[in-house]
């Protein structure tokens, strides 16, 4: 195996093991916009059906979590390695669309 992909191998490995350890201990406050609707008092104007709730995975994902695991910390942890291969997968797959390979000399 090439000293390239046991980086990249240990790299995903890595950031496995993050996603499913670390995930399940984020914090259970609002984020982002939500904490900025809820402190500027506009959150009542949300959209009650966002239109991400149509769309395919919806019906797997809740929030950060995975639907059919009832257990919140495994749920959340499985999330995250989910959207960890989801972002590796589509790196790796750009990465291989965009580089062109060097001939042999």
């Amino acid at each position: 195996m090439h000293k390239k992909n046991i980086f990249v191998l240990s790299g995903l490995a890595l950031a496995l093991g993050i996603a499913a350890l670390v995930s399940p201990f984020a914090s259970k406050d609002p984020d982002g916009l939500d904490r900025v609707a809820q402190d500027l008092k506009f959150e009542e104007k949300a959209i009650e059906e966002p239109a991400t709730k149509q769309l395919p995975f919806s019906q797997i994902f809740e929030e950060y979590s995975i639907k059919a695991v009832p257990n919140e910390k495994v749920s959340t942890a499985l999330a995250g390695i989910t959207g960890t291969l989801v972002v590796f997968g589509l790196a790796w797959g750009v990465g291989k669309l965009t580089v062109r390979k060097s001939e042999p000399k």
